[in-house]
């Protein structure tokens, strides 16, 4: 996920499918050379070393990883939150999908899935605590 900022605008760029596991990997060990991602990757079939480094390399180019030189290999180094890729992705299907209507994109997962009694109630939790959090924000102003 890039952030360029021009004024008030900011342009963000979501990891590929192939750079999630990598940046899931990296947010599991916190850092870690290609060697270290290549050893913790879903091992079916398994990662080539070539392919993790160029993606590293491009993923760097994005501005989703960085890196600092450990002896002679490269430490890369997350430079983004799964919150942060979360949130955005979420976002973007949201809009993409359900015209940004949270109602409409809940309701389409209720209806698509069979939710567990004790899921719905935990998403029922989740609303009621949003709620009062947003009402103890806005009376704190």
């Amino acid at each position: 996920m890039m952030r360029c900022s021009s004024r008030s605008v900011t342009k963000v760029i979501l990891p590929t499918n192939a750079e999630l596991p990598i940046l899931d990997v990296l947010w599991e060990i916190g850092e870690g050379t290609v060697q270290d991602v290549v050893d913790r990757l879903p091992s079916n079939p398994r990662a080539n070393y070539k392919t993790v480094q160029s993606l590293l390399r491009i993923m760097e180019d994005k501005g989703i990883v960085q890196h600092r030189t450990r002896g002679r290999a490269f430490v890369f180094i997350p430079r983004v939150t799964r919150d942060e890729v979360r949130g955005v992705s979420a976002k973007r299907l949201l809009d993409l999908n359900f015209q940004g209507s949270y109602a409409a994109m809940l309701v389409n997962l209720l209806d698509g899935n069979h939710i567990k009694e004790q899921e719905l109630n935990e998403i029922e939790t989740l609303i009621q605590r949003y709620r009062e959090q947003k009402t103890k924000g806005e009376s704190s102003k």
